[in-house]
């Protein structure tokens, strides 16, 4: 049985530490990057609006910490122009991975190729150096079947990551969106990761979606290269179980 100081430890290297909060300050990121590194080691990366990812570079110099932001965000509905836009000006700033939610009304009305037209065009943007997170907003799609063809399609297109979640809306992850997009990545071979995003606070919230992605993948495959938790509340579970208070 796998201890919840052995589940912390690994939860803690598969963090992306989030604030996306929509009165975010300046102030609150520099806290934010302050808090990404732990007496027990650093996060994967941190999770920024894109106003705020040259001051995440700033805060963060020095350190091996990835700095992800998102576009398209959180509607999903913006025009592809201006992802694009957001998207250079992101890279350019210094992000190091970037997290594109799809046109999921769309896709949920079976525009399939809206969709795919946004993440291949990113992907096309974004270097193989750097990583595309694909969130698919799982929860509005709601859908398994459909879950799993929006899964196919990011990875299709050029996704590193698929994602569950903004974090937005009503749902977030949940065990049955994961096992489906887990289920699609070990069937598709290729080497794409996971991010369960939004709503995971606890050590038993970690504990299910890493023991799903072992029973899935295989108890090795989940690191930060492969698994990451999106979630802003989920270090101070983490530090409490490790010892920090």
């Amino acid at each position: 049985m796998t201890t919840d100081r052995e589940i912390a430890q690994r939860a803690l290297a598969c963090l992306d530490l989030t604030n996306l909060d929509d009165r975010c300050t300046r102030d609150e990121v520099v806290q934010l990057c302050e808090r990404a590194s732990t007496p027990f080691g650093h996060v994967a990366a941190v999770c920024v609006w894109p106003r705020f990812v040259s001051t995440a570079v700033e805060a963060l110099a020095g350190r091996t910490i990835g700095i992800a932001t998102v576009v398209n965000f959180p509607s999903g509905d913006e025009p592809l122009g201006d992802v694009i836009d957001m998207t250079r000006a992101s890279l350019a700033d210094g992000a190091t991975e970037i997290d594109l939610v799809i046109p999921y009304s769309s896709f949920v009305r079976g525009d399939i190729a809206r969709a795919s037209e946004y993440v291949s065009t990113v992907r096309g943007v974004v270097p193989d150096s750097r990583h595309l997170k694909v969130i698919l907003e799982t929860g509005e799609i709601g859908d398994v079947a459909l879950i799993e063809a929006a899964a196919r399609l990011a990875i299709a297109a050029g996704a590193d990551f698929v994602k569950t979640s903004t974090g937005k809306t009503k749902v977030s992850a949940t065990p049955e969106a994961v096992r489906a997009l887990l289920g699609v990545i070990r069937a598709s071979g290729a080497p794409v990761g996971i991010k369960p995003s939004g709503g995971i606070r606890t050590i038993d919230d970690a504990r299910m979606y890493l023991e799903l992605a072992d029973e899935i993948m295989g108890p090795a495959w989940a690191t930060r290269h492969t698994f990451r938790f999106g979630a802003s509340g989920l270090l101070d579970a983490i530090l409490a179980t490790l010892g920090v208070t």
